[in-house]
């Protein structure tokens, strides 16, 4: 194969953009000039998500208007409420159950059928109402798939303490709302990763953002992309069941030819920098749960792969175990995934309608040439 052919486009310069930087050398990230780990520790989601679709983080007069109107968008109108009932009750996929609902959203949009599908102010409202509704939508299915009637959404409480309310029926402590508060500031961007790039290529058409979002929540259901924190909560279980310790566990999956998921990343050469703060909060659950095995078989597992394969974990690694001491349910983790990421696919779509071009790489074909067309009682 010629060396000008990149495959996956690794490595390959397709735009530029001023949301996310990654040095995965240094093991650094940042969204528009701010690292990681002071959003982390400072912001809110809200705030996060104000930075990203805005440029410039918000003044306190802002935030609160953002989050006031954010927020009473809530609440999914009763026919598609209603659809989501029907997906649970079929037993739907909860990612495809999420594409279908997002997809949805637009015959309830108001701005949906705006002729210009890159204005600004009114992709700006549609994207409210998209980032405020997947939650909704996302707790209401696990509900409904449990037998048990949806929440309605409360305007009082933060994104990140509304879907746990949402999800659980009961307001979360304080400890609970700031962990995931944090896990979806975490997630809420990352460069050109494939979900980011299919609603790029999608918006690159000219197509609306309701498009654009359903199709990377199609490409992060994907099990390279979206699934590795569930896979790795799924491998912690199987070693809590199992007879043997951690390290015992890997060496013998390993020898098997079986990969250990939440480990390398195309990006970072070093440790994920969001794997080091969720895996402080993991313990911070685990210490406050006292109950600290899922942190010690994750921390254990981590020094082995580190030790044996010289690869370090990815934010997936320490998500897994943070999700599960806070209750969620496992494959509900890859929504979740796309409930904080759809502020960074917005915010690239906003970027690729200022400055539009279509996205439309090439192949080189290498298949046959000039065959002969045989008559169909000669084949």
């Amino acid at each position: 194969m010629s060396d000008d052919v990149h495959r996956g486009l690794e490595g390959v310069l397709v735009a530029e953009s001023e949301l996310s930087y990654i040095d995965g050398d240094a093991g650094k990230l940042g969204y528009r000039g701010y690292s990681i780990e002071d959003l982390a520790r400072e912001a809110s989601y809200e705030e996060v998500v104000y930075l990203l679709w805005h440029g410039e983080l918000p003044t306190a007069e802002e935030l609160e208007s953002f989050c006031t109107w954010t927020a009473a968008t809530r609440a999914l109108d009763d026919e598609l409420l209603g659809e989501v009932e029907k997906l649970a009750a079929a037993d739907e996929v909860p990612m495809a159950a999420l594409r279908t609902v997002v997809s949805s959203l637009s015959a309830y949009d108001g701005d949906a059928d705006h002729a210009d599908v890159t204005d600004l102010d009114a992709n700006l409202r549609k994207a409210c109402r998209i980032t405020a509704k997947i939650p909704t939508a996302l707790a209401a299915f696990e509900r409904f798939r449990n037998g048990e009637e949806a929440v309605a959404p409360r305007e009082d409480l933060s994104h990140a303490a509304n879907f746990l309310y949402m999800l659980n029926g009961e307001v979360p402590d304080e400890v609970l709302a700031e962990t995931f508060d944090m896990a979806l500031v975490l997630h809420a961007d990352h460069g050109l990763n494939a979900s980011t790039f299919s609603a790029m290529v999608t918006a690159s058409t000219l197509s609306d953002l309701h498009s654009a979002v359903t199709s990377a929540i199609g490409t992060l259901s994907g099990s390279l992309h979206g699934g590795a924190n569930a896979n790795v909560m799924r491998m912690l279980k199987e070693v809590d069941e199992s007879d043997t310790d951690p390290r015992t566990w890997v060496e013998e999956a390993l020898a098997e030819g079986r990969r250990v998921p939440g480990f390398g990343h195309r990006v970072y050469n070093v440790k994920d920098p969001r794997a080091k703060i969720l895996g402080a909060k993991s313990k911070e659950l685990a210490e406050t749960a006292g109950d600290s095995r899922w942190y010690d078989y994750s921390t254990t597992i981590e020094e082995y792969i580190a030790a044996e394969k010289g690869l370090a974990p990815n934010v997936d690694f320490y998500s897994a175990s943070t999700y599960y001491q806070m209750g969620i349910p496992i494959d509900a983790y890859t929504p979740i995934f796309a409930m904080s990421r759809v502020a960074g696919w917005i915010a690239h779509v906003l970027e690729q309608y200022e400055d539009n071009r279509l996205i439309r790489p090439r192949a080189r074909y290498v298949g046959d040439t000039d065959l002969p067309f045989p008559p169909l009682e000669e084949r």
